[in-house]
C-alpha cells in the first residue's frame, strides 16, 4: 500500500474567510407578485421600515465609543442601573471567588488517581487560595485588587460595554510569584493611528485578526484617549500604541478579551444593556419630571382664584405693558383684594379659622403627592425593560416584592439564576482561568508545588496537558434560599436520590467548600464530644423539621 498523508483522510480546509463572502445580485421578489414573507413586505404599513444589512463590525464598530461612554454614564448616574449592576455582581461573584481544582488525572497519569488527586487539590487550592486572596493583592500588577475584585471589576466593566480586556505581566519585585494581570479600559483598544499605514489591512479596532477571524495581536494606547489631568507626555502617549500579541510561541496568553458574539465576524463586544439604553434614558427623565412636578406642587400650599369672566378680561384689551387697560384693572383689583383680607377678621369655630374672601375669589388648596394616574405602571414597564436587559428580575431590581408569592419568587428567582449562571460562566470564569492558568504554569515550572514533584509527571505543555492541569470549577456566590426549609428538604431528597452531591449543594446554597465544611463539622462533633453536648449531627431529622416549622402538636394546641 502506498504511503498516504492523514490531510488525505481528513481532508483540506474549506478556506472560507470570514470576510471574504460573495455577495450575489438578488432578484426582486415584488416585481414577481408580493413576498412570502409578510415582515418582508415593503408596500404596506413596513414601507418605510428599511434598516440596512452589513456586517456585525460594520454594524458596531462606528458607533461602538458611543455606546460605550453612553452605557458608562448610564451606570454613574441612574440608581436602578446602578443597582442592577451591584445585583449581578454579588450573584455571580459574591463575598469570595474560591477554586475548586479538578486535575484530569486520567489523562495525565493514563489512569484516575483519587488519592493524588484529593492531595493535589488540597494543595493547589490552599497555596492558590492565599496568594490570590492576600492583602498584598500579589494578582493584581496595580496591586489594589485581589482575584474576587478583580473578577468583580471584569463583570462590572461587561455591563456597560459588553467585554472586559486583561493582559498578563511578570514582575520580579519580590512577590511570592511575579504572574500578574494588568486590567486595562477597552477603549485603549483602538486602531493604532501612529502606525495605519503600516498596520494589517486585517485590524478592526485594535484587534488584529488571521484569515480566519482569530485575533493574533491587539493595539494598546499607552494612555486613555481622555486621561485626567492629561501632561503632555501624557498626551503623547495616548496617541501611540502598543502591539501586544495574543500569546507567546510556547502558548502562554498575553491578553484576555472577555466578550460574547452575537454574530459570526464579531470582533469587539455590545453591552446587553445597549438594546435599552433608549428605555434607560426615558426613565431617568420621567423621574427627574416626576420629582420636579412634586416640588413646584408642593412650593405653593394654596392659591387664590378669580372667577372674572373671560369674555371681560377680553374687553379690556389682551396686550399687556403700561397704559394697558388689563393691567390697570389688575393691579386696583389685587390692592383691593389685599385691603379686603386684610380689614377683615376671621370667624373662629371651636378654634378653627374660616378665612373670608372678597367676592369672586376662592382658596384652592394644591396637593403635593399628585401625579399621573398611570405614572406608577408606567414606570414598572420602564423598569421591565432595565430588568431584562440587565438579566436581573423585576423585583429584585425596583425592590418591590408587594406583589410577589412564593411561587412567582421562586420562578423568578431561577430565571435571573440562569442569566447569572451564563455570565459567570462567560465571564466571571475566564478571567478567573486567566489568573489561575498564569499561576499554575508559573508554580509548575519553578516546582512549588508538591504534588507535581513525584516521578512521571508529564510536561506541562505537552498535547493537551495544560488543560488537564488546570481543570477547575469556580464558586461564587450562593443561590439564596426564598423558603430554607423547603429548598433544604428539596437539596436532602436530590441527595438521597443520588441526583447531586454534597460539594454541588453546598457550593449553590452557601457558595461554601465541601472540604472545608467536612473539616469544621469533625471539629464541631469532637468539641461536643469533649465536653458532653449534644451534637446537633446526631438528631433525626423529622425533629428537626418540625422544629423549623414551628407547628405546634396537637396536645400543646388543645
Amino acid at each position: 500500500m502506498s504511503a498516504f498523508d492523514l490531510s488525505d483522510l481528513l481532508g483540506s480546509p474549506a478556506g472560507v474567510s470570514p470576510a471574504t463572502h460573495a455577495v450575489l445580485p438578488v432578484a426582486s421578489a415584488v416585481a414577481t407578485g408580493g413576498v412570502a414573507y409578510d415582515g418582508a413586505d415593503k408596500m404596506n404599513r413596513l414601507g418605510m421600515w428599511q434598516p440596512a444589512l452589513r456586517s456585525a463590525d460594520a454594524d458596531l464598530l462606528p458607533v461602538k465609543d458611543d455606546l460605550d461612554a453612553r452605557g458608562h454614564d448610564t451606570l454613574r448616574n441612574d440608581a436602578y442601573v446602578a443597582g442592577g449592576a451591584t445585583i449581578r455582581k454579588d450573584s455571580i461573584v459574591g463575598t469570595r471567588f474560591l477554586l475548586n481544582a479538578k486535575p484530569e488525572t486520567k489523562l495525565l497519569f493514563g489512569k484516575a488517581d483519587d488519592t493524588w488527586e484529593a492531595e493535589a487539590q488540597e494543595e493547589i487550592e490552599t497555596k492558590f487560595t492565599l496568594w490570590a486572596e492576600s492583602d498584598q493583592c500579589y494578582p493584581d500588577a496595580a496591586r489594589r485588587k485581589t482575584l474576587t475584585d478583580i473578577v468583580r471589576l471584569g463583570v462590572g466593566v461587561h455591563l456597560a460595554g459588553g467585554e472586559a480586556l486583561a493582559s498578563a505581566e511578570w514582575f520580579d519585585d519580590g512577590r511570592p510569584f511575579a504572574s500578574a494581570v494588568q486590567m486595562i479600559d477597552t477603549a485603549r483598544l483602538s486602531d493604532p493611528r501612529d502606525r495605519l499605514v503600516n498596520a494589517p489591512n486585517r485590524v478592526r479596532k485594535g484587534v488584529e485578526i488571521d484569515a480566519y477571524g482569530a485575533p493574533v495581536a491587539y493595539y494598546i494606547r499607552n494612555a486613555h484617549p481622555s486621561d485626567y489631568r492629561s501632561s503632555t507626555a501624557r498626551i503623547s502617549d495616548s496617541m501611540t500604541w502598543k502591539r501586544i500579541p495574543a500569546r507567546k510561541p510556547w502558548g502562554r496568553a498575553m491578553i484576555l478579551h472577555v466578550y460574547e458574539q452575537m454574530r459570526p465576524d464579531q470582533t469587539r463586544g455590545v453591552a446587553a444593556m445597549a438594546a435599552a439604553l433608549t428605555e434607560m434614558r426615558m426613565t431617568r427623565h420621567f423621574r427627574e419630571t416626576q420629582l420636579q412636578q412634586a416640588v413646584i406642587a408642593a412650593t405653593y400650599a394654596a392659591s387664590i382664584e378669580s372667577e372674572l369672566p373671560v369674555d371681560a378680561a377680553l374687553n379690556l384689551g389682551a396686550a399687556a405693558g403700561e397704559g394697558n387697560a388689563t393691567t390697570e384693572w389688575m393691579g386696583a383689583y389685587l390692592e383691593a383684594i389685599n385691603e379686603y383680607a386684610g380689614a377683615g377678621k376671621n370667624l373662629h369655630m371651636d378654634g378653627a379659622k374660616i378665612p373670608i374672601f372678597a367676592p369672586g375669589t376662592k382658596l384652592k388648596l394644591q396637593n403635593p403627592g399628585t401625579v399621573g394616574p398611570a405614572s406608577d405602571k408606567y414606570e414598572q414597564s420602564l423598569l421591565r425593560y432595565i430588568a431584562a436587559a440587565l438579566g436581573v428580575s423585576y423585583e429584585q431590581l425596583s425592590r418591590d416584592y408587594t406583589q410577589t408569592n412564593y411561587s412567582s419568587a421562586r420562578a423568578s428567582s431561577g430565571e435571573t439564576l440562569k442569566s447569572m449562571m451564563s455570565l459567570k460562566r462567560i465571564v466571571a470564569e475566564k478571567i478567573a482561568n486567566f489568573v489561575y492558568r498564569l499561576w499554575l504554569e508559573e508554580a509548575i515550572n519553578y516546582k512549588d508545588l508538591e504534588c507535581f514533584k513525584r516521578p512521571g509527571t508529564p510536561r506541562f505543555y505537552d498535547g493537551m496537558n495544560a488543560e488537564a492541569f488546570s481543570a477547575c470549577e469556580w464558586i461564587g456566590a450562593g443561590q439564596g434560599q426564598i423558603d430554607p426549609l423547603k429548598e433544604t428538604q428539596a437539596a436532602l431528597l436530590r441527595l438521597k436520590s443520588g441526583l447531586s452531591t454534597k460539594e454541588s449543594e453546598i457550593s449553590k446554597m452557601t457558595g461554601g467548600d465541601f472540604r472545608k465544611v467536612a473539616r469544621q463539622i469533625k471539629r464541631e462533633r469532637e468539641l461536643d464530644a469533649k465536653y458532653g453536648n449534644p451534637s446537633v449531627y446526631d438528631q433525626e431529622s423529622k425533629d428537626l423539621e418540625n422544629s423549623l416549622a414551628a407547628s405546634p402538636r396537637e396536645k400543646d394546641a388543645a
